[in-house]
């Protein structure tokens, strides 16, 4: 018989389905083995009945429950927990769904702030907001996923590389637990370290790295942080070069974003990274905004809003 798959998608983009597509031929391997039962970015599947008829909340069992997105809402607080209750393994799928992700930058806002500036400052027009729309309720903060229900499978990623996709679905189709990675994206990097290098403040992001010729292999590169650029290498958990190994950002020789999360689940990228700046002799005051540092990892509480200096 299939393994049967219920997948949902909350707070996301759709970039993590998009990746599953990315299998390509390989994906006719897996949906061989699969039956999905629930699945709304491609089936239209209703919560409560086709027609409606149920008063509850109702997604078939699965074997396998792979979600993506983080939880902002109240709706995908009770989603995420109702995938819980029926799937027997949840994957947290991309790193939304595994820290947050780059809604979670949200994190350092309140919520009467966000509305205010989303829905009555930022236009031309005056917009009194003189109802409360009947949509789900906003949470104080958009939370990963583990942070509402246990996980058993994280794979982060903005989005997840096609080729852990097929690793991690594969192994668990045989009944096995998926082996990913667990280093940084700088052990995995082929550009040159040579220890300190000579600027003590940050460059801009735009500005270009010195190498030879974009036709020189990577290898003869000097590494971007060296080379003064706020590389997220260091704290960044490894994978985004699928089984080719090479960081992608680092492939078009620009530092890395720090997509797939810090490198332990429970890090702060923020501190860590604060760290290895100063480690490589650079001024940490040049980093215009320090919460910038955790662009991809705001949940677990670490992005929090700053709040105001009293007054003496």
């Amino acid at each position: 018989m299939p393994v049967t798959v219920a997948s949902e998608w909350l707070n996301s983009c759709s970039g993590c389905e998009i990746s599953l597509v990315d299998l390509g031929e390989r994906l006719l391997d897996v949906l061989n083995l699969v039956e999905f039962v629930h699945i709304p970015v491609l089936l239209d599947h209703k919560y409560f009945g086709q027609t409606g008829e149920k008063d509850h909340l109702d997604i078939p069992e699965a074997d396998v429950g792979i979600i993506s997105g983080g939880i902002r809402n109240e709706e995908h607080a009770e989603i995420a927990a109702h995938m819980r209750s029926r799937c027997k393994v949840i994957i947290a799928l991309g790193t939304c769904a595994t820290h947050g992700g780059i809604p979670a930058l949200a994190n350092g806002f309140p919520v009467s702030e966000l509305l205010e500036r989303c829905f009555s400052t930022e236009t031309t027009d005056d917009n009194p907001r003189t109802f409360d729309p009947p949509v789900p309720r906003l949470l104080e903060v958009c939370s990963a996923l583990d942070e509402h229900i246990a996980v058993d499978v994280s794979l982060p990623g903005c989005p997840p590389h096609p080729d852990q996709l097929f690793t991690a679905l594969s192994a668990l189709l045989q009944g096995k637990a998926p082996d990913l990675p667990t280093k940084s994206v700088c052990d995995t990097c082929p550009t040159v370290r040579e220890g300190k290098g000579k600027l003590t403040k940050l460059r801009r992001f735009l500005q270009n790295p010195h190498y030879h010729s974009p036709d020189e292999p990577l290898d003869k590169m000097r590494c971007l942080l060296e080379q003064g650029f706020l590389c997220m290498g260091p704290v960044t958990r490894a994978g985004c070069g699928g089984d080719a190994k090479t960081p992608r950002c680092i492939a078009a020789r620009v530092p890395c974003r720090g997509c797939y999360g810090p490198v332990r689940h429970d890090g702060n990228p923020m501190l860590d990274m604060l760290n290895a700046l100063a480690s490589n002799g650079i001024d940490v005051k040049s980093l215009p905004e320090f919460p910038s540092l955790l662009r991809f990892a705001g949940g677990h509480r670490l992005l929090r809003p700053i709040r105001p200096r009293k007054e003496s």
